[in-house]
């Protein structure tokens, strides 16, 4: 499964560390927050690289639907009164400057990335919710209106325009600006110490430490496994589904996204809790399979071109985390919880770290301070605790029902076996691979994925993939079979 960016531009290589470096910033990772943040750094004076473990763009930027927008669903009035005007107008203004950013960086390098100014709708069947919402983003600044009607075959009460967003292909712009930078690829951080990380390949020495890895894999300080929850949805790119001119996504349950890109429509949704299985939406199946019957049922004459599917991080109040990691390493800094607005929470993490590592005032830093809390967090995560202690708990008292020999061929399950569970899955052709079921960040027991062919983490999200593979953290080793 590969994404329509990935099959449309190659990034070329570069050499993994060798040996013990010095620099006054590491960043780790090399998706969109990685490489934005060390640009602005190097812009700002500071000599910074970049250590990403697999390929640039590799992860989740290489899998978004890549809008650039500071509407993220119908969130401003909802975000006033629980937060009040003052962190509202703080949190919108820095994802329009992250719009304006992103347009003034890519005039400036001269970069060729597919850049469209675009509205962006998000749609729904109540209208006074609409109307609320357009009046309270206007009222924050924005350039937002109710609009009745709308170009995509969907039923609905209208939608909430915000004028003047953007689209983009993320991974030509990330191989652009990319080449102003030192990035060392293939080179998987295994530990941080104060000012040392350590890589399987050498060490950076640095005075500031820079964690834009998704999901942060250092558990203490911060403790952000305990604040956040991981989430997947699909995309789709069609071919001969028309041509639609605005960026689009519905708000509330089982509702679909769209975007244009040249001949290809995007067409995501069917999202769920990473490790859960998809459960409750209007069509039966997994997530790929009721997403196509979707497909099949709005553009009849469509052909699929490519799908794909991606993950976020969502905090317990639907704001990122940016900023400093912990208040007992002032150093170190972080950027994740990015919900499903990787690219404009991307670029707001690039300046504010930039700002808090070169001295400058920032006037949005406060309301996405990772060292925020609120009384409005408490079920949330209390909800995410109960989803932790129920992964660990069902891996002792979880008893499966299959065995090995009686596993259908290409399908997976936990399974016992003779020296306890594993993971075993069939292929076609009867070949058995078998994974430990345990997964290596905290030991919860893992879930098999049978649109992917993965094993999913239904505490904190980390996946692998049937061999033993790790795919995504926070884990950092694989789960191979002994």
């Amino acid at each position: 499964m590969e994404s329509i960016w990935s099959k449309t531009c190659e990034i070329p290589e570069r050499l993994p560390l060798d040996g013990d470096i010095e620099a006054e910033a590491v960043v780790i990772g090399g998706g969109m927050a990685g490489i934005l943040t060390a640009y602005q750094l190097e812009c700002a004076g500071v000599r910074t690289v970049v250590l990403e473990a697999g390929r640039i763009g590799g992860g989740q930027t290489g899998n978004t639907t890549a809008k650039i927008t500071c509407q993220h669903g119908i969130f401003c009035h909802d975000f006033i009164d629980k937060k009040g005007r003052d962190a509202a107008e703080q949190y919108v203004r820095a994802n329009q400057a992250a719009v304006e950013e992103y347009k003034r960086i890519i005039q400036k390098e001269g970069i060729d990335c597919d850049l469209e100014e675009k509205d962006s709708y998000v749609y729904s069947q109540d209208e006074k919710k609409l109307k609320d919402e357009a009046e309270a983003a206007a009222g924050l600044g924005v350039k937002a209106s109710f609009e009745p009607r709308i170009e995509i075959p969907v039923s609905c009460a209208g939608a909430v325009k915000f004028a003047r967003q953007a689209q983009f292909h993320p991974l030509k712009f990330i191989r652009s600006l990319s080449e102003k930078l030192t990035i060392y690829e293939n080179s998987p951080v295994r530990g941080a110490e104060e000012h040392i990380v350590k890589t399987v390949c050498g060490s950076v020495k640095a005075e500031k430490v820079i964690f834009a890895t998704h999901f942060p894999f250092v558990d203490f300080p911060g403790m952000f496994f305990t604040r956040m929850h991981q989430e997947r949805s699909y995309v789709l790119a069609l071919e001969g589904a028309g041509v639609i001119s605005g960026m689009y996504i519905g708000d509330g349950k089982d509702t679909l996204s769209f975007r244009q890109f040249g001949r290809y429509l995007l067409f995501g949704g069917e999202g769920h809790r990473t490790g859960e299985k998809k459960d409750g939406g209007k069509y039966e199946g997994g997530s790929y399979k009721m997403l196509r019957t979707a497909a099949r049922e709005l553009y009849p004459q469509s052909r699929e071109a490519a799908c794909w599917s991606a993950q976020d991080c969502i905090t317990a109040d639907k704001v990122p985390f940016i900023g400093r990691y912990a208040s007992d390493r002032p150093d170190w800094f972080v950027a994740t919880g990015f919900q499903k607005w990787g690219m404009t929470a991307s670029m707001v993490s690039a300046m504010i770290i930039r700002d808090l590592i070169c001295g400058f005032e920032n006037p949005w830093a406060e309301v996405f301070s990772p060292s925020r809390f609120s009384a409005e967090e408490i079920p949330q995560i209390m909800k995410d605790s109960g989803k932790a202690v129920k992964g660990l708990t069902k891996r002792f008292f979880h008893i499966p029902d299959e065995t090995s020999a009686r596993l259908e061929p290409g399908h997976g399950a936990v399974v016992e076996t003779e020296t306890g569970k594993a993971g075993v899955y069939k292929t076609e052709d009867q070949k058995v691979y078998k994974v430990d079921i345990v997964c290596p960040h905290l030991g919860c027991e893992l879930t098999w994925n049978p649109d992917e062919k993965t094993w999913d983490c239904p505490c904190h999200g980390s996946r692998f993939d049937y061999k033993g593979n790790l795919i995504e953290g926070p884990a950092q080793e694989g789960i191979h079979y002994e």
